[in-house]
């Protein structure tokens, strides 16, 4: 699927992705959900891949309202650069390690859900043109989002498929 061009095609691709997403985790029998992964990784299990989305989500939405307020948010997270986004991802990874699966998939829906809500509400030029706000430096508010739903949800159905093959669930 080509990457969204417009508002339109952004919905209906974060929307169909995320659920795409659920139902390949639920195509998972319940106590295989929670199995490690049989490969090297940051991430350990489904969890963590959710958790890392769901953080990532709070970063786009923060991004957002701090720059929508007229300042000018740290991006991707104070102390971190896009050169150690892998330094900032496993702050995540450990940030959410007492977290369970089924508390990773109510987080993950609460931010898409936030995130879907704020898509809605901008007009394409809004969402594709760059620097339409000052805040997003030299890219667009929908490439953003882009990057924290559809295209993430992408990375996270690899992850997991890769899971499914290694372990031999069909």
């Amino acid at each position: 699927m080509a990457r969204p061009k417009n508002k339109a095609e952004l919905l209906q691709q974060s929307v169909e992705k995320y659920q795409q997403l659920n139902d390949l985790i639920d195509s998972i029998p319940k106590e295989a959900q929670r199995l490690e992964f049989p490969f090297e990784d940051r991430d350990k299990n489904i969890r963590d891949v959710l958790v890392h989305l769901h953080e990532w989500h709070n970063m786009a939405l923060y991004w957002y309202r701090i720059g929508m307020s007229g300042e000018k948010p740290f991006m991707p997270a104070e102390g971190y650069t896009w050169k150690t986004t892998p330094e900032l991802n496993l702050v995540i990874w450990q940030k959410y390690q007492t977290t369970d699966l089924a508390r990773a998939r109510k987080l993950l829906d609460e931010t898409h859900n936030k995130e879907m809500i704020l898509i809605a509400g901008h007009s394409d030029e809004e969402l594709f043109t760059k620097k339409y706000y000052k805040w997003t430096n030299t890219t667009s508010l929908g490439a953003i989002f882009i990057s924290s739903t559809s295209s993430h949800y992408d990375w996270a159905m690899k992850k997991i498929r890769k899971f499914k093959k290694a372990t031999g669930i069909k």
